[in-house]
C-alpha cells in the first residue's frame, strides 16, 4: 500500500498488488481500552492506526549490500 491522504482518524491509501491493486481503501484509527480485569483503578485508552513502517530498496542500491538476516514471506506452502 501507498498511502496517499492521511488526516486525524483515518489514512487514505492505494493497494499496489494482488487482486485488489489499484483500490482505495480507508484505514480507521483504534481506541484500545484496558479492561476491568487488567486490575487498574482507571481505564487506560490508547489511539492508533493499526498500520505497520515498511522500506524498500531499488536493485541498484541493494547490490554489494550484506545482510545478517533476511526474510521471506511465502503466501501458500512450497512442496
Amino acid at each position: 500500500m501507498v498511502i496517499t491522504r492521511m488526516a486525524q482518524h483515518v489514512i487514505k491509501a492505494r493497494i499496489l498488488t494482488g487482486s485488489h491493486a489499484g483500490d482505495l481503501v480507508l484505514i480507521p484509527r483504534l481506541s484500545l481500552d484496558s479492561s476491568r480485569a487488567a486490575g487498574l483503578p482507571f481505564t487506560l485508552r490508547r489511539c492508533q492506526f493499526p498500520v505497520q513502517l515498511a522500506f524498500t530498496m531499488t536493485i541498484n542500491k541493494s547490490q554489494g549490500q550484506s545482510l545478517q538476516w533476511v526474510g521471506l514471506y511465502l503466501r501458500e506452502p512450497v512442496s
